[in-house]
């Protein structure tokens, strides 16, 4: 059996983190938005025994440490299935370490393959609850679109989605450590927080401005290297006609909102110029 399919990356919107939990992780509460870049995933069974990820990147392990192997290991373990050796082909697109989501959206495209290969029909409830195990966004990630996500990332509620748009990605030729970064955030000393009901009533009003006014990630005050890359992207692209701009995830990664393909595409030249990883996309909706 062999199929194939993509892996949408996401963006958060806004992004607040609550407080530190008993079990050392945080919860955190972020709209999250599903974007048209994505990676190509490739999944093959045959009979035999042991699961391997190839990407042709030296620096990603191709066993249980890469997060779409462990997706295919709890699929199996979920499911009783056995007996067939899984090779996973991915074509990289999501820059790695970028806020973006990228291994998460390929583990939930591993595990929402599997599911149609083997016929399982487990819904999109039993999907994301295998995609907990393995990662705190993998279950947005196979559901997709626009929605609220609190707890550790897992509890996730679906939101109107946001209007279509242009969105420019542009990401600083660096590395943030998001274990470092969730070390270093002091939830009782974050001076300002997102306005995330706010944002949740203007998409429920399709109003992209209002979103584009509100987009916010506490991250953005923690010190981190390439600090002043992202102000200069933001500042870039706000400059040049985004309707806003903030950076997503744990960083370095910004991205800018515009309802002007013209101004999208003359802030997309300008900054790839300066930054190999940069692309133009679009929204995207729920998988399932």
């Amino acid at each position: 059996m062999i199929a194939s399919d993509v892996a949408y990356a996401k963006i958060n919107l806004s992004l607040d983190v609550i407080s530190k939990r008993p079990d050392g992780y945080h919860d955190i509460r972020t709209i999250m938005q599903s974007i048209g870049l994505c990676d190509e995933i490739t999944v093959e069974c045959t009979p035999g025994t042991g699961i391997r990820a190839d990407c042709g990147l030296p620096y990603i392990p191709d066993d249980d440490r890469n997060i779409a192997v462990k997706a295919a290991m709890e699929f199996y373990k979920h499911t009783g299935i056995g007996g067939y050796r899984t090779q996973i082909r991915i074509n990289k697109k999501i820059p790695v370490c970028a806020g973006l989501g990228g291994g998460s959206a390929d583990g939930a495209c591993v595990i929402r393959m599997l599911d149609k290969m083997f016929e399982t029909n487990l819904g999109m409830g039993e999907l994301e609850t295998i995609g907990g195990t393995v990662g705190s966004d993998v279950p947005f990630c196979i559901c997709g679109g626009t929605s609220l996500a609190e707890g550790r990332g897992e509890v996730l509620t679906a939101l109107a989605p946001l209007p279509q748009c242009h969105i420019v990605i542009c990401k600083p030729s660096l590395s943030n450590s998001t274990p470092e970064l969730f070390r270093r955030i002091r939830c009782e000393k974050i001076r300002i927080r997102p306005d995330t009901e706010g944002m949740i009533k203007a998409l429920d009003n399709a109003d992209l401005k209002g979103v584009a006014r509100l987009l916010y990630n506490v991250f953005e005050d923690v010190s981190m290297r390439g600090k002043r890359y992202i102000a200069d992207i933001k500042y870039t692209m706000i400059d040049k006609g985004a309707l806003g701009a903030a950076m997503t995830g744990s960083g370095p990664t910004v991205f800018g909102l515009f309802d002007d393909e013209e101004k999208a595409k003359a802030v997309y030249e300008r900054l790839k110029t300066n930054f190999k990883d940069c692309f133009m996309t679009k929204t995207e909706g729920c998988i399932g």
